[in-house]
């Protein structure tokens, strides 16, 4: 199966040869893939793979995941506030003196204990809400919003990262396929430099020639420096990202450019119903809604049973334990306006969400249609820019043959060679963007 896999995608990656060519080209690529520390038996990552491992290892999601379980008990606790509870409790106390009482009968006094001097006590109650006024089924609410509003947060984080991936993915894809240019660039113009050494052994050119041709292949030389030191970074940044080391190997499969059909209208309706931003804000402001309204429930009547047994040792007492029952109820009649502006100033908050709500919406909208204006350009220049690398390199073949019959100048065969490169990239770089606006316009409409 390795087997198969490394050779389908040789065959990927090789042009059509034949016999001695193709052991040729074979041996090269195998050479290439060991320089750059690649197994020639390695299989090339996908994207989904490259999606699942950075999901996996992300440590700013599983800190979202982190709010989302500690969303999850905030609402548990607010459930539980309208079960019983119980407590317990138990005392020792010893006095400095046993507890007596003075009496008087007929103009005689006299004492007698109540307690004694040393006693211990326990006890055993639980307590049930009656009446709230609404706070603990708010509290439930608002924690709800919050729970829901975690994870919509949650799996937009999700499509963040997976989108941080596509595009440190693309940028590897990207600069690799730099590199291969800037390489055949500078294998062109080692030949062409040859060429004109020879001619120019053999006074059929000038010294100019030689010397121009020899600069342009330096600059060729140092473009390709540049690139390869581009391609190493972005491969360190691209393993970050999915929690590697910065100098393990990269070997990535290409990816495939879509074409879109959908329209404008279609695209900009499915996100604004999926967007996680619109989820979140919306959920966060029916919490805060849901608080404000639980705290104003603190200016309504608290009503509450009460029962349990206590325990009061005390030998001069009929009943040292007791079973007790009662109905408890407390209402704050005036606080100066503290619970009123408490509640004023979470609803505020709720407000400025919903004013945000709205500006989010608009920034959607904007940014479907400019990501699918960049995908309808990037498929018009795809088809191209394919068109002019056949004519650059037969505008390249043309004039390197002129000029070995002095039929063109040194000038124009370097600026032949120039436009073939530019060419190849500019083809590349179409396609690439394609794949990359392509991958943005899904995540603006939530389907990544």
């Amino acid at each position: 199966m390795i087997f198969t896999t490394y050779t389908n995608l040789l065959l990927k990656r090789l042009p059509v040869l034949e016999g001695r060519h193709f052991l040729r080209a074979t041996r090269s690529y195998l050479f290439c893939l060991l320089l750059l520390g690649i197994s020639p038996f390695a299989v090339a990552e996908t994207l989904q793979q490259a999606w699942d491992v950075a999901i996996e290892h992300d440590y700013s999601l599983q800190a979202v995941r982190e709010n989302t379980q500690a969303s999850q008990h905030q609402l548990k606790a607010a459930k539980a506030a309208r079960l019983p509870s119980v407590t317990v409790g138990a005392g020792y106390t010893a006095l400095e003196k046993d507890p007596e009482a003075k009496v008087n009968f007929g103009g005689l006094s006299g004492q007698f204990p109540l307690a004694e001097r040393e006693s211990y006590s326990y006890q055993a109650m639980t307590t049930m809400p009656i009446y709230t006024g609404g706070q603990i089924s708010n509290s439930i609410d608002a924690a709800t919003s919050s729970l829901q509003a975690s994870k919509k947060l949650e799996v937009g984080k999700v499509l963040d990262l997976k989108l941080r991936v596509a595009e440190s993915y693309l940028a590897v894809l990207r600069t690799s396929k730099a590199l291969e240019v800037a390489n055949s660039h500078v294998k062109s113009l080692k030949s062409h430099a040859s060429d004109v050494d020879n001619l120019y052994e053999q006074g059929m050119v000038s010294r100019n020639d030689l010397l121009a041709a020899q600069v342009a292949l330096a600059d060729a030389l140092q473009a390709f420096i540049q690139v390869e030191n581009r391609l190493d970074i972005s491969r360190s940044a691209y393993n970050r990202l999915l929690g590697r080391g910065f100098q393990e190997a990269v070997l990535l499969d290409e990816l495939q450019f879509e074409t879109l059909d959908d329209s404008l209208e279609s695209l900009i309706a499915q996100a604004i119903e999926r967007r996680y931003e619109l989820h979140v804000l919306k959920e966060q402001a029916d919490a805060l809604t849901h608080k404000a309204r639980a705290i104003r429930a603190k200016n309504l009547p608290q009503v509450a049973l009460s029962g349990g047994y206590d325990f009061q040792e005390n030998e001069y007492q009929a009943h040292e334990g007791q079973w007790l029952v009662g109905v408890g109820m407390k209402w704050t009649l005036f606080d100066a306006g503290s619970i009123k502006n408490q509640a004023s100033v979470i609803e505020r908050q709720a407000r400025s969400l919903e004013q945000q709500y709205d500006e989010v919406q608009s920034l959607v909208r904007l940014q479907v249609r400019q990501y699918w204006l960049d995908t309808q350009e990037t498929q018009k220049r795809i088809s191209v820019t394919a068109q002019s690398i056949s004519q650059a390199e037969e505008n390249l073949k043309v004039n390197r043959d002129r000029y070995e019959h002095g039929l063109s100048t040194n000038t124009d065969v370097l600026s032949a060679e120039t436009l073939r490169t530019a060419s190849q990239n500019n083809h590349a770089n179409a396609i690439y963007d394609a794949v990359l606006a392509r991958i943005r316009l899904k995540r603006a409409v939530s389907d990544l």
